[in-house]
């Protein structure tokens, strides 16, 4: 199947990777004088759609200087090990606690494992593909990369997960958040731009390291953040300023619910509720069911998250 290929400007371009549905993850390749860079890959079965999508850019595998993981969820980077066997020269570049799990999945597989079970594992990653650890190379903050003429800084980014960092292409105002920036799905655009809500999963949300991340990055001042989930987004600071508050209202939904007979039930409904409203209130003129049917998994997910983070704070 042709790759879904997504072109914008400044030689960045985004592929569909399949991932769950069409238009739900997006893996970014940057060019700069005939050098490319990936940014974040999807899973196993996201593989052959990039190296298609290179090959319609015209970009030799050869030409691949990176893979640039912002943080090892398995949506992000559960493709990497493979990828990385058709890019004899990349080097994958990681977060210091986050290069181990990709040298040695064992304990990611693990921990994969235990939330989604075996049979679903298989079904939506299969298994990681050990990255040798001469081709990672750990990036400490405020690192910088060079692709070409093209300089890359990376600054890490924690609140979504410990181990996440952020891609800043400076020169074009542009930023790579992987999931620290939230998710806005194409389905939900209005006139009024783009609607975004954040993430928060288990196993290391922290709505305040979330928000002073936000914060870290709006102070570049971004023209675009592309995110994973889903690509290109514009009005950078009108989406920081509707970001902030879903985070602390989050927060504030799961304590207050923390010592219901059912927490996550009483979360999960208030959440929906909050979305619902903000996404009328955006001018979307979806029916709430449908609204929802976009917003399902990261309800789910969400829940969980907020769930481990009560756990954490010793609420239940």
């Amino acid at each position: 199947m042709k790759p879904r290929l997504y072109r914008h400007p400044h030689g960045i371009s985004a592929v569909d990777a399949e991932y769950l549905y069409p238009g739900h993850a997006a893996a970014h390749i940057i060019v700069e004088s005939g050098r490319a860079a990936f940014v974040d890959v999807g899973t196993n079965a996201s593989v052959p759609y990039l190296l298609d999508a290179l090959a319609e850019l015209g970009i030799a595998r050869e030409a691949v200087d990176f893979v640039l993981l912002t943080h090892v969820h398995l949506d992000h980077a559960g493709g990497a090990g493979r990828l990385m066997c058709e890019l004899p020269n990349a080097c994958a570049v990681l977060h210091p606690r986050g290069a181990p799990h990709m040298i040695d999945p064992t304990k990611l597989m693990a921990g994969s494992r235990a939330v989604y079970g075996e049979q679903r594992l298989q079904s939506l990653y299969g298994e990681l593909v050990p990255i040798p650890a001469a081709r990672v190379r750990v990036v400490q903050d405020g690192e910088r990369v060079r692709l070409a003429s093209r300089t890359l800084e990376l600054i890490h980014t924690p609140g979504h997960a410990l181990h996440h960092y952020a891609v800043v292409d400076e020169a074009h105002a542009s930023i790579f958040p992987g999931d620290t920036f939230g998710i806005s799905y194409r389905a939900l655009d209005t006139p009024h731009g783009a609607f975004i809500t954040p993430t928060t999963p288990p196993s290391q949300f922290d709505p305040d390291q979330l928000i002073a991340s936000i914060d870290r990055m709006l102070a570049y001042r971004p023209e675009s953040m592309y995110l994973m989930h889903f690509s290109r987004v514009t009005g950078v600071p009108r989406l920081g300023e509707l970001l902030k508050p879903q985070v602390r209202e989050l927060a504030r939904i799961a304590r207050a619910h923390a010592q219901d007979a059912d927490p996550a039930a009483g979360i999960r409904a208030a959440m929906r509720d909050l979305w619902l409203d903000l996404a009328h209130r955006h001018g979307c003129a979806l029916a709430d069911a449908a609204i929802e049917k976009v917003l399902e998994g990261d309800l789910e997910l969400n829940t969980q998250g907020l769930m481990v983070w009560l756990e954490r704070l010793g609420r239940r």
